[in-house]
């Protein structure tokens, strides 16, 4: 058996293009071309028929695809086998999580990794939308709330709340409140994925709408925080932003006493049959604090 270039081939069936396979290859297009070339003249048949404009998949290439992804997937399998039962991680780990996850849990914890597993390169990707990590090859997500799709796998991370926060310079100017009725007096900053209302609650368990009508209005966490930090006025922050903040100016929890419902972070990764020794370490390091 000869499993030369077989993987380009499915890179490129599955990109349906080689151009966008070579990018994801990380090879020039004319490699990519040529190594299909040689496949099909070692085989003596043509898997893909090419114009100028696009490529169609013949029957004989499609028969041999689902061949050939099954063979990568026992040989991936096998391999990520073969590293869990060795000690040290190595290679590449690619991570994709929301700007306020990043920036206040995984950059820290992401330093601590690579100090600790010199032999592992991350690529962290910070973006807010639904990142498809088989189809963009991301091997861990970090993401709030319950799991949804079926194909992967979630483990909790931590748990958190959302709160009322202030800098130490806005207080000292203004006055800290003693009660929720005294946040009327207060310039308060809208954040937008909260909306103008929230309810927290007394730990009675009385429920408390606060209402945001400050001159402030932002949709992005980190900038509520920098309003926050700036002295800006008063405003939520889930508690693993604002008690990880920076220390200059400080930030200080608001009637502390109140807080929203418990929402959880999860780590999620693809389901598969052996879990990449670079994800169960990066996971095992963050749960160990």
């Amino acid at each position: 058996m000869n499993l030369e270039h077989i993987d380009v081939f499915v890179e490129v069936v599955d990109a349906q293009s080689f151009t966008r396979a070579a990018a994801r290859l990380g090879m020039p297009t004319s490699t990519v071309s040529a190594r299909i070339a040689r496949l099909e003249q070692r085989l003596g048949v043509t898997l893909i028929q090419r114009t100028t404009r696009q490529l169609s998949v013949t029957a004989a290439g499609r028969r041999y695809y689902e061949h050939c992804v099954r063979a990568l997937s026992e040989v991936a399998s096998a391999e990520q086998e073969l590293s869990s039962i060795t000690q040290q991680p190595s290679g590449k780990l690619v991570i994709t999580a929301p700007a306020d996850i990043a920036d206040s849990l995984l950059v820290p914890l992401i330093h601590t990794y690579t100090q600790t597993y010199t032999a592992v390169q991350i690529e962290l990707m910070v973006t807010n939308r639904q990142v498809d990590l088989i189809g963009e090859n991301v091997d861990l997500a970090v993401r709030i709330g319950p799991l949804s799709d079926s194909a992967m796998i979630a483990r909790k991370y931590i748990d958190s709340r959302v709160g009322l926060w202030a800098s130490s310079a806005y207080l000292e100017k203004y006055g800290t409140p003693d009660h929720e009725d005294d946040l009327a007096d207060h310039q308060m900053i809208q954040l937008l994925p909260v909306g103008r209302d929230l309810t927290l609650y007394h730990p009675s368990g009385r429920a408390v709408d606060i209402r945001l009508s400050g001159a402030v209005i932002t949709d992005d966490v980190q900038n509520c925080r920098k309003f926050i930090e700036s002295g800006a006025g008063i405003g939520f922050l889930p508690d693993f932003i604002g008690q990880n903040a920076g220390m200059s100016p400080t930030l200080v929890r608001v009637l502390p006493e109140l807080v929203s419902d418990t929402f959880s972070v999860y780590f999620v990764w693809p389901s598969q049959q052996f879990v990449p020794q670079t994800v169960r370490k990066f996971i095992d390091l963050a749960l160990s604090d």
